[in-house]
């Protein structure tokens, strides 16, 4: 399910899509899913694709949230969560920082 979450928002031109990995760090999903869209029209048509998509594979439920504003939108894909922020709001909240594995966010910091 994985491969499908990343290549609906490849091909919907997701900026820095990013997978986390969850394992021992949370009983409620194994990946995390973090990406940018260029618009809130961007976001919300992605989420809207995903959907469909993740509806098509098989999956019953696919509840979004934040439609409404789209500044960050939050999909419940099963074991995944996708989050589709807006640049800023994805910068502001770091999730990348706070599940990310720390070697790998150290490394990403150092110049």
């Amino acid at each position: 399910m994985l491969k499908t979450v990343t290549a609906s928002l490849d091909d919907d031109k997701a900026l820095e899509a990013d997978v986390i990995d969850l394992a021992g760090k949370t009983d409620f999903a194994d990946y995390m899913v973090v990406a940018t869209g260029t618009s809130q029209r961007h976001i919300a048509t992605m989420a809207e694709h995903l959907r469909e998509t993740l509806k098509a594979k098989g999956l019953a439920s696919v509840p979004i949230e934040g439609l409404g504003n789209c500044d960050w939108v939050l999909i419940d894909a099963g074991d995944i969560i996708v989050n589709l922020f807006k640049a800023e709001v994805r910068q502001f909240y770091e999730l990348e920082k706070i599940w990310g594995d720390p070697a790998e966010t150290e490394q990403a910091a150092k110049p």
